[in-house]
């Protein structure tokens, strides 16, 4: 592992090169902040075209966990590994050993766990070589497991809340449109209908988007419709950068709220968002329900405190969106704001 200093955005601290048995980087670990307790983010395994790409990615993440961890309440700053998937076939379990491997030679500056791409059978790998590693099958009685259903939870909580805020309404009878169907976006699909919620549904993997229209009664639509599609709410929970000048004007959504990492493709788009009436509801605050329990089972905390944590995602979401209104500034610079300020306090009591 190399360690590679790199000054990109706000706090950043350090980039480390993730390399195989042969030496071959494979990936990378950013680490944004450790102002708050070490950095903490999960590990997205992904193709990229480039290792710059890849390294681009990874630094926005990292900044996105660190304001999602400050803003949640978490003793913990911000970091995001993401790994090149290989074109052709690999050892994957050697692969997440190497991984694991770099984790460790960070001697707990950073904790991993699943993102997009790994699953708690990736997470066993790691916890072969480092202890430094959440998302693990939970113990009776602790927390753990699985994250991204407590993702779609928080988002569905925040959700509701920004329904009644932004539409004068509940759920039922709403349209939602759903950009992303994986474990988070079929978990909160469920939610919703369940709420009563219509659904436009769309996905890169055809197979999952067929099951949920036979189980939920979803429509379909292409995965290059879903944004525009006509629908009261937009839930992004694919990959980011989808809401920008190409995309905004197109859309028709009133609200956008979803589980996605770093849904705007600049800080600029929020504005645009906000110009359009559209309620922008930011996406780290809302979709912070996975990291919230990674932190619990990390610390040895009971199950409890992930549903109290959870259950404050709603009213701090309420909270950002009333100041943005009430002060005319786009909700993702209200949530900025609020993160930047936790994080530098917290690096003053450090110092």
């Amino acid at each position: 592992m190399v360690h590679r200093p790199h000054e990109v955005s706000d706090f950043q601290e350090d980039i480390h090169v993730v390399s195989n048995a042969d030496g071959e980087a494979i990936g990378v670990i950013a680490i944004h902040s450790t102002a708050l307790g070490p950095a903490a983010g999960g590990c997205r395994f992904w193709h990229y075209d480039s290792h710059a790409d890849l390294t681009a990615d990874a630094i926005r993440l990292a900044r996105g966990m660190s304001y999602k961890n400050a803003v949640a309440g978490l003793p913990l700053g911000g970091g995001k590994a993401v790994l090149q998937r290989p074109a052709g076939s690999f050892n994957r379990a050697a692969l997440f050993r190497a991984f694991g491997d770099a984790v460790e030679s960070l001697g707990g500056a950073y904790v991993t766990a699943e993102d997009v791409g790994t699953a708690v059978s990736d997470m066993e790998r790691v916890r072969e070589r480092t202890r430094y590693v959440a998302g693990l099958d939970a113990e009776p009685g602790k927390s753990g497991g699985d994250p991204s259903p407590w993702t779609a939870r928080g988002v569905f909580e925040a959700m509701q809340a920004a329904a009644r805020f932004a539409l004068g309404s509940n759920l039922d009878g709403l349209t939602v449109a759903v950009q992303g169907t994986g474990n988070v976006g079929a978990a909160l699909c469920r939610m919703l209908r369940a709420a009563g919620a219509r659904l436009v549904i769309a996905d890169v993997d055809r197979r999952r988007v067929d099951a949920l229209v036979a189980e939920l009664g979803a429509r379909a639509v292409g995965v290059d419709e879903i944004l525009a599609a006509d629908a009261d709410i937009l839930a992004p929970c694919a990959l980011g950068g989808v809401l920008s000048s190409r995309t905004i004007p197109s859309l028709k959504a009133r609200l956008i709220c979803g589980a996605a990492n770093n849904q705007l493709e600049t800080e600029a788009d929020g504005k645009a968002l906000a110009a359009r009436g559209i309620v922008y509801a930011p996406d780290y605050v809302v979709n912070a329900g996975g990291i919230i329990n990674v932190s619990a089972e990390y610390l040895g905390e009971a199950p409890e405190a992930v549903e109290r944590r959870i259950a404050e995602i709603a009213p701090r979401l309420t909270a950002i969106l009333e100041s943005a209104a009430r002060e005319h500034i786009p909700a993702n610079t209200v949530a900025d704001t609020l993160a930047r300020r936790i994080i530098a306090r917290g690096q003053r009591a450090a110092a």
